[in-house]
């Protein structure tokens, strides 16, 4: 299996933080971001290469960061060098699909969140339902519903629909940017793209997949920390940090 991670965005919300520098490499408690997502990743022992896929403002950050990686990391530069002409998350994937010739089961994950749980238990999930997974978690809030992935889930955990940032949402069942995809799945890529798939948000490849194969949603097992403006990122700074304070004093 492989793992792609999306970190081809601008982050212009965390300006000045982000102008020169990506948001997955932020620290956290002494570690990047997306080094909190790698190092639970690695426990288990399902991935053989990890593909980042980036922007050519930053792909020397990355470069220098997998560089003296102990995980082995491919960093795949998009050739876009502004949010203007990103080329969005869903022709990302499928740019880094073709460059790197990957024909696999794919995890596909946004480099930017912190879990306070182990993406162990999606990957068996995966490989329980032998089919193509999101995770969902339940969200009150219909004004946070309306700017989210919004699933329909059935008993058995089928997944129906996916709609992105909708005026009425179906279901309080949020997605979170976090998929597996069979080797299957991820071989239809193109044919969403040309049958007009959305390819800003990754969770539109989701919504076209529920319509041409058959997916199952694991309800999230803990809490997702988004980082995407700079009052979440300092919230899950004071967060980790009084954890550490918690620690110490134990």
């Amino acid at each position: 299996m492989k793992c792609l991670i999306l970190a081809a965005g601008y982050a212009t919300r965390l300006y000045p933080l982000t102008e020169n520098f990506p948001k997955p490499l932020l620290d956290v408690r002494g570690k990047t971001i997306l080094d909190w997502l790698l190092d639970d990743l690695a426990t288990a022992d399902a991935i053989d290469e990890y593909l980042v896929v980036t922007n050519h403002r930053f792909a020397p950050h990355f470069a220098a960061w997998a560089k003296n990686h102990r995980l082995p990391i491919t960093v795949v530069d998009d050739g876009t060098e502004t949010n203007e002409t990103r080329l969005g998350a869903v022709r990302d994937m499928q740019y880094a699909i073709e460059r790197e010739k990957l024909d696999d089961d794919l995890l596909i994950l946004a480099g930017d969140n912190i879990l306070d749980f182990s993406l162990a238990a999606f990957l068996r999930y995966a490989r329980e339902k032998q089919t193509s997974c999101t995770m969902r978690y339940w969200e009150p809030d219909e004004q946070k519903l309306r700017r989210s992935g919004v699933s329909e889930v059935d008993r058995d955990e089928l997944l129906l629909s996916l709609e992105e940032k909708p005026e009425q949402p179906k279901s309080h069942w949020c997605t979170p940017p976090f998929y597996f995809y069979t080797r299957e799945d991820v071989r239809k890529i193109p044919l969403a793209i040309a049958d007009g798939c959305g390819t800003d948000a990754p969770g539109s490849l989701v919504a076209w997949m529920c319509r041409h194969s058959t997916l199952h949603s694991m309800q999230m097992p803990g809490n997702r920390y988004d980082i995407g403006n700079l009052e979440s990122y300092r919230a899950v700074q004071q967060h980790y940090a009084g954890i550490t304070q918690k620690e110490e004093t134990v």
